[in-house]
């Protein structure tokens, strides 16, 4: 049977989400863990694939992959205990043969996180709708020899809490494209430049790319498609890890209060 797995990871202590050897990445985690179940000898047989890469140090809420397995029951009902605490599956489904996580994508969506909020949020958002529609996004990536063109279906920027939050869905994206465009309307939000920039970048001859914002604001957010997921409850290893984690940068933001006292640090 072909599985579809919608997961989640935390993308800091990966070296990017592709299979590399004798690196740590997600893909590598997550093919060890269905060996050790043995749901497939092979990923190559099994057909073993993700909806796409992560760059290292961004992190995925939506990430999907799928493979044939005969152990159907074991995959669903074991998987999660079986993968590292910082990669969790939250969701899957049955899915055809055809079925392929990058190619059956009907979109994708990423969210970017600036902290704190980088001015004017409003002018922010009003710049961000430049980018919806189909655009040359060469100054925005590193298209190399792929074809820069890439169709943007909404766009929007909003307040959460001390962020201000990008959130861009599209067909499809270029390599480092979407930290591209946080760069450019982290520039908006402080002033620097308007809207009309980023018209000209898209519309005018290709210049020099911008640079990409920080990988570790970057989250995966979300992948459509025309399948029903069930959804998985989060095993107790990652619901610990997640908790401690949160505990570990409470504490850590104190300690760097009371180890540079007399500095002012940013919020």
């Amino acid at each position: 049977m072909n599985l579809a797995f919608r997961f989640s990871y935390f993308g800091d202590r990966f070296f990017g989400s592709q299979m590399q050897p004798l690196l740590r990445t997600v893909e590598g985690e997550f093919i060890a863990a269905c060996k050790r179940l043995d749901l497939f000898d092979d990923w190559r047989e099994a057909n073993f694939v993700t909806a796409g890469r992560t760059d290292r140090g961004v992190h995925a809420r939506g990430q999907v992959c799928s493979f044939q397995t005969d152990r159907v029951d074991r995959a669903i009902g074991v998987l999660n205990q079986v993968l590292p605490a910082d990669i969790w599956c939250t969701a899957w489904a049955g899915v055809s043969d055809e079925f392929h996580p990058r190619y059956s994508a009907a979109s994708r969506t990423y969210r970017y996180y600036f902290s704190p909020a980088p001015g004017d949020v409003v002018a922010m958002h009003e710049a961000a709708q430049e980018f919806v529609g189909r655009h040359d996004f060469s100054s925005f990536s590193r298209a190399g020899d792929r074809n820069p063109e890439r169709s943007i279906l909404a766009a929007r920027v909003f307040e959460d809490g001390p962020f201000a939050v990008f959130e861009v869905t599209g067909e499809s994206f270029l390599w480092n494209m979407v930290r591209c465009m946080a760069t450019a309307l982290e520039r908006v939000g402080r002033g620097k430049a308007g809207a009309r920039e980023i018209t000209r970048l898209l519309t005018g001859p290709a210049e020099q790319r911008l640079p990409a914002a920080p990988p570790e604001r970057l989250v995966l957010w979300d992948i459509g498609y025309a399948v029903s997921f069930t959804p998985l409850p989060i095993d107790e290893k990652s619901r610990r890890y997640l908790v401690d984690r949160h505990r570990y940068h409470i504490l850590m933001t104190e300690m760097s209060t009371l180890l540079a006292p007399g500095e002012e640090l940013p919020e």
